[in-house]
Parts: structure tokens; sequence; C-alpha cells
């Protein structure tokens, strides 16, 4: 199996900024899109950002010039830096990677989820 692990989340003023951090582990032969999607109370998940394996990104139009995701290939790992954060911007975020991994010696595909991490935004 793969596991993703999220972190960073906590409480922060309007206006404020956070960053996340989530790492995939397991027997992984490669990543192909790594993601934050997230969920508000009483609402759908919804994406926020994606980040491939070459860097091509996509956002939420939500979140267009506050958050940017990047990504460090080498240590499996995906980061979601938001700035200007908004009360709208509360909910559970969580960490989505896609990819291939081992298993009994052959390649099979993965999408894994993290647990999510909670963003509150509130003054």
């Amino acid at each position: 199996q793969v596991q993703l692990v999220e972190s960073g989340g906590g409480l922060v003023q309007p206006g404020g900024s956070l960053r996340l951090s989530c790492v995939a582990s397991g027997s992984i032969f490669s990543i192909n899109v790594m993601g934050w999607y997230r969920q508000a109370p009483g609402k759908q998940r919804e994406l926020v950002a994606t980040i491939t394996s070459g860097g091509s990104t996509n956002y939420a139009d939500s979140v267009k010039g506050r958050f940017t995701i990047s990504r460090d290939n080498a240590k499996n790992t995906v980061y979601l830096q938001m700035n200007s954060l908004k009360p709208e911007d509360t909910g559970v975020y969580y960490c989505n990677a896609d990819g291939n991994r081992w298993l009994g010696g052959l390649l099979h595909n993965f999408d894994s989820w993290g647990q999510g991490t909670q963003v509150t935004v509130s003054s």
C-alpha cells in the first residue's frame, strides 16, 4: 500500500498563511499527479490544486493567485503554500497521489488519499 500523511494544518486569522505538506511512502515506483482537495462542512470534496511529475500545475479558480502547489519528487512530497487565507478556505484538506507501485514483483497502479488535516480560518 501507499500511505500519505499530511501536516501543517491549524487555526489562522483571515489574511494569514499556512503551509501544508504531504509525504507519500510505500513501495512506490513513480508518482504521476499529486494534489490537494478540501471539504468544508456540509459540502462535497473539491479540487484545490494538482501538480504533475513534470511540474505542470492546475488550480481551482477560488485559490488562484493565493495558493501555490509544489513538489519534491526525490522526497515524494507535495506542498501547498496558502496565503491571504479567507474564512471560506476553512475545511479538511486531503492529499492525493496516483502512480505506480511494486507488488509481488509487478507494477500496479495506485490512487491514494491521506487522512486529512484541518484548516480553520477565523478571527
